[in-house]
């Protein structure tokens, strides 16, 4: 079965009927919409992926954080059949339909926020998630502003392009809307030079509390939006100390805390959301956007809050035609049962142990390996030409993921500098395809920095 399968590549690639496929999307689809792995999937199971040619890959990107529960999971697959098979889609403005209601009933269930008393809305893409998030927020506060963060990636609407620190993604298509202001994220391992982790938290805080005054009165301020752990910033954990700092800003100035949970929730941490280690350390976010994950594949996304925060909003200013559409609240549905049943979330903290042993091997035998990171599942390796001057290095990471994938492990890049490796493997990964491909990943690191 290709499930428990290992990688295997049987011809050059792109093979012989990839790169027919590959020819006619160049031709078809944008160049803007770029990739640069050869491979045209054919099917996938688990953690695996298997292309028009034959060839096995190991995927270790999953669609982006997408894939936790693996491809073609048995039992999704059968819940979106029988879901098919009475109706497509309900629109909930107009007809009710019970997935909906079950599923938000779900999330207001495990959903860890502030607030006994839990609403779940749905949309379609984390970007979406987010921008309602934030709508949500000034409907409710009456504030106009928010505060986001550098490293911060938010979506590519023309509000979450505005929230993403990176311009790449936004370049040419200004003017951008007003009322967004950016504070310093706690990058720590790029932290002042010589600063211990609370002098770097106490760093972070100053350069927070400084927007107030440079940038906008905090009584305008309706939210501070931020990810647990940046994704496209380079896998970067927020210091629980510095989260804790950051709600107690936010209690004292009115002011509403939204994690944005798009790639880190759904049992990527280790916890179904990263917010559950804060609500354990007691700084629960107001709100909490979600997305990837939630159905396995199918499009959607949830934007969770306390009743008071969604029973105070004008009528009208959330919602949409296909937001918790029936395919996708069933998907989801099945999904959180089984990440439930099956102890995915236990099952994250055993790969990142394995994991996180063997990169942190790694920084101890690599001189390029610069710092070893994450939070459960969601782990990253930053490259650098040397320990010392930390050197961002995007070429070797770029030679690591082509010499990856021509040996059968899709993973992808990430960070302000590109120069950071991350994993995001569906949590169903076998251990033999685990092991298999921590050995492909240092085997094309010893390569790369022989070639370069």
């Amino acid at each position: 079965m290709l499930r428990d399968a290992l990688p295997q590549i049987r011809t050059q690639l792109p093979g012989p009927k990839a790169s027919a496929v590959l020819a006619r999307r160049s031709a078809a689809v944008p160049n803007a919409i770029k990739t640069v792995y050869p491979c045209v999937i054919e099917r996938g199971e688990g953690a695996m992926i298997e292309d028009v040619d034959g060839n096995i890959f190991l995927d270790w990107v999953g669609g982006v954080g997408v894939l936790n529960i693996g491809y073609s999971q048995p039992e999704v697959v059968q819940a979106v059949q029988e879901q098919a098979g009475k109706y497509f889609h309900a629109m909930m403005n107009i007809v009710t339909h019970e997935g909906y209601v079950r599923l938000a009933e779900k999330m207001n269930e495990i959903a860890p926020i502030r607030g006994a008393r839990k609403k779940t809305m749905f949309a379609n893409s984390g970007a979406e998630a987010d921008e309602n998030a934030v709508r949500i927020a000034k409907s409710f506060t009456k504030r106009p502003n928010i505060i986001v963060f550098s490293g911060a990636f938010h979506g590519r609407t023309l509000l979450t392009l505005t929230m993403t620190s990176k311009k790449v993604y936004s370049s040419g298509i200004g003017p951008y809307p007003d009322g967004v202001y950016r504070a310093d994220f706690p990058y720590l391992y790029r932290a002042p030079k010589g600063y211990s982790k609370d002098e770097a938290i106490a760093y972070y805080m100053e350069r927070l509390e400084r927007a107030f005054d440079e940038a906008s009165p905090a009584e305008y301020v309706a939210a501070i939006v931020l990810e647990p752990v940046q994704g496209e910033g380079g896998f970067i954990p927020a210091p629980i100390e510095w989260v804790q700092a950051v709600r107690k800003l936010c209690d004292e100035k009115g002011i509403l805390l939204i994690a944005d949970e798009v790639q880190t929730g759904f049992a990527r941490s280790g916890k179904m959301f990263v917010s559950n280690y804060w609500e354990e350390a007691g700084c629960a976010p107001d709100i909490l956007a979600t997305a990837k994950s939630i159905a396995g594949g199918v499009p959607l996304s949830a934007v969770t809050a306390r009743a008071e925060i969604f029973d105070g909003i004008k009528p009208g200013i959330i919602g949409g035609t296909y937001g918790g559409n029936a395919l996708a609240c069933a998907s989801a549905l099945k999904v959180i049962e089984i990440m439930e049943r099956d102890h995915l979330c236990e099952r994250a903290q055993e790969i990142s142990h394995t994991c996180m042993s063997v990169f942190n091997g790694w920084k101890e035998k690599y001189e390029e390996v610069g710092d070893v990171r994450g939070i459960g599942c969601m782990m990253g390796i930053e490259f650098v030409t040397d320990k010392t001057s930390k050197h961002p290095n995007a070429r070797l990471v770029s030679d690591i993921i082509q010499n990856a994938v021509a040996n059968g492990l899709i993973i992808e890049g990430a960070g302000i500098y590109s120069n950071v490796l991350r994993f995001l493997c569906p949590l169903v990964v076998t251990d033999a395809q685990l092991n298999s491909g921590l050995a492909i990943l240092e085997s094309a690191i010893q390569t790369s920095l022989a070639g370069q």
